[in-house]
């Protein structure tokens, strides 16, 4: 009785490791079967500087004008495009144009030229400057930490350059908001993931220069911790912009998504320079999704850390841990977060690294979405009144940033090769031991048999 059930549990057991082989190959096969295509292959779009999306009639406008006739252009209350002007003739080409003229005394190359006075006196941290399209001023201010004998001198030098300089204390402190945007963690700290962008080769997450010099190393902030890539090249200061190169290549299934909380994520269609007046989005790991209105724009930050210029300012609060989050508007990309003043209790002032700056210096293309039908980017939106505007058509989040690499969690992933290995593997070491079991009863009792007839 005790033989018969041996032979019962062999033969189970062989038939067990040839079923395991059997299921293992299907497994093998269909991973990889499915297996991502190369990086060329993944189905989304790109979008670079020259395929930007325009800003609104007033910046074709100021261009054909010239800096000599024109100071700026915005978006009104109402919004309808403002330009303003020097002269009256430049004035009727403008109301020809559609877009509304306002006479003014100050043309850019005046606030040019007072600018570029102002960057070359003594630099001084906490200080900043801007022009102010709206007011046709110049407008310089200065932070908590300036002192007064600092700031007297700053005072001085703006009002040599003329009346048209508006000089202003503010609260708080400009700095950079390091502590998209998902948070990313280094040993420098903890930002938000920007905008994905691609050499056509590897992929990158756009983010702020400040965030950590090359060759740190930034980890997903979930309770995980997984390896999401290293610092690559960037700028900072001067501009403030930096890549992270995912680790393994890739940025995941949802390139083209921003994350701004709670599970939810926004398209990202196209890239371009914002407009003075837009309504804009910002997201944040700290602060989460917030909105405001671009304030000026080519604005000079002296941050404690060295002086960045070309920089978006809006009334958009952020906070620490926000630095190198998305700031768009209408499914389209307008920069990633470098600084600021205030938080979002009593709001603020926050400066943005303008996007298309930073993919022509470093020669990349923005990752973009798919259209709600999945048949490639949607169309870009133009500017829209301030009132009116919205950040995007919205979509799920999910592999913004890549999957665990780790050994394990491969093994683990039912898409990758590794279970069906596992269980072709398991099925052979148990298709042996059962061979080898039998062979080794048969000798024993082949021992015991011969020792019963010659012993």
């Amino acid at each position: 009785m005790r033989h018969a059930r041996r032979r019962v549990v062999r033969r189970v057991t062989r038939l067990a490791a040839v079923g395991g082989l059997l299921l293992g190959g299907t497994m093998v096969t269909h991973a990889v079967a499915s297996e991502p295509g190369t990086p060329g292959a993944v189905p989304f779009s790109t979008a670079s500087p020259a395929d930007k999306a325009p800003a609104g009639p007033g910046a074709a406008l100021v261009r054909r004008l010239g800096t000599s006739r024109t100071a700026g252009t915005w978006v009104g209350s109402d919004g309808r495009t403002v330009v303003a002007v020097t002269d009256a003739e430049a004035a009727a080409e403008v109301r020809a144009a559609g877009a509304e003229p306002k006479l003014v005394r100050h043309s850019m190359d005046d606030f040019d030229s007072a600018t570029k006075t102002l960057g070359s006196a003594p630099r001084v941290p906490g200080t900043a400057w801007l022009k102010d399209y709206r007011s046709n001023q110049v407008v310089v201010r200065g932070d908590s930490t300036v002192s007064a004998d600092d700031w007297s001198a700053l005072t001085d030098v703006a009002d040599g350059i003329g009346d048209f300089v508006r000089t202003e204390r503010v609260g708080g402190a400009f700095t950079t908001r390091l502590n998209g945007g998902l948070p990313v963690l280094s040993t420098a700290g903890r930002c938000s993931a920007g905008f994905n962008v691609t050499d056509g080769e590897r992929e990158f997450i756009l983010t702020a220069g400040h965030c950590g010099p090359q060759g740190s190393v930034w980890f997903s902030g979930d309770g995980d911790r997984q390896k999401v890539g290293t610092t690559v090249g960037g700028s900072f200061p001067g501009d403030d912009y930096s890549l992270i190169a995912y680790e393994g290549g890739r940025a995941g299934g949802n390139a083209g998504v921003v994350a701004v909380g709670g599970g939810k994520g926004v398209r990202i269609t196209g890239v371009a320079d914002p407009a003075v007046g837009q309504r804009i989005f910002r997201s944040g790991s700290t602060s989460g999704l917030r909105d405001g209105e671009v304030t000026a724009l080519d604005v000079t930050v002296n941050y404690p850390e060295g002086t960045v210029g070309g920089l978006i300012e809006s009334d958009v609060c952020a906070e620490p841990g926000d630095s190198g989050g998305p700031m768009f508007s209408e499914g389209i990309a307008l920069g990633v977060t470098s600084g600021g003043s205030g938080d979002c209790r009593s709001g603020g002032t926050t400066y943005f690294q303008p996007v298309t700056k930073a993919l022509a210096d470093l020669d990349l293309k923005l990752i973009v979405a798919p259209g709600a039908d999945g048949e490639g980017p949607a169309p870009s939106q133009g500017v829209a009144a301030p009132d009116a505007a919205g950040p995007g058509s919205s979509a799920p989040v999910r592999g913004i940033l890549p999957d665990p690499s780790t050994l394990v969690s491969r093994l683990a992933d039912p898409r990758n090769v590794g279970p069906g290995l596992l269980v072709t593997g398991g099925s052979l070491v148990a298709l042996v031991a059962s061979r080898w079991i039998r062979a080794e009863q048969d000798r024993k009792a082949y021992r015991r048999q011969y020792s019963a007839t010659w012993g």
